[in-house]
């Protein structure tokens, strides 16, 4: 199984970093999809939700405000300016951390649009879980 790194990282350090199948993005034009061996590019984001399919084939998200990715064939890079990972391992920790993504997305976002699918998305990973 062909794998790429994925890190992602805002100013108060790295919040993810491990091997995936892919990732998708909230690029400033839409939503795209990262797979091995992609081709190279920079890519502003907007506040949306990064999809990460991990390895296992399950997905974790976390929700960002806004930043840069640079992508290459075994690598995508994630500079954000905010994010929160929406994962733990009690339904406490992710209704929390459900709702710090949600007030992030919507503080940055001036689109209903963008915000209702980033809450949509954020719900289905929640539904896929249970």
């Amino acid at each position: 199984m062909e794998t790429l790194k994925l890190e992602i990282v805002t100013p108060d350090g790295q919040i993810f970093e491990d091997l995936v199948k892919g990732v998708t993005l909230p690029g400033s034009e839409g939503e795209f999809g990262v797979l091995p061996h992609h081709a190279s590019l920079v890519s502003l984001l907007q506040a949306g939700i990064i999809d990460i399919e991990l390895q296992d084939g399950s997905h974790e998200i976390v929700a960002i405000d806004w930043g840069h990715a640079k992508i290459d064939e075994s690598k995508v890079m994630v500079l954000v300016d905010g994010a929160v990972a929406i994962t733990g391992s009690n339904e406490g920790a992710i209704a929390k951390a459900i709702e710090e993504g949600k007030k992030l997305i919507k503080g940055m976002s001036d689109s209903d649009v963008a915000i209702a699918v980033a809450f949509s998305k954020i719900d289905n990973v929640l539904k896929d879980r249970h």
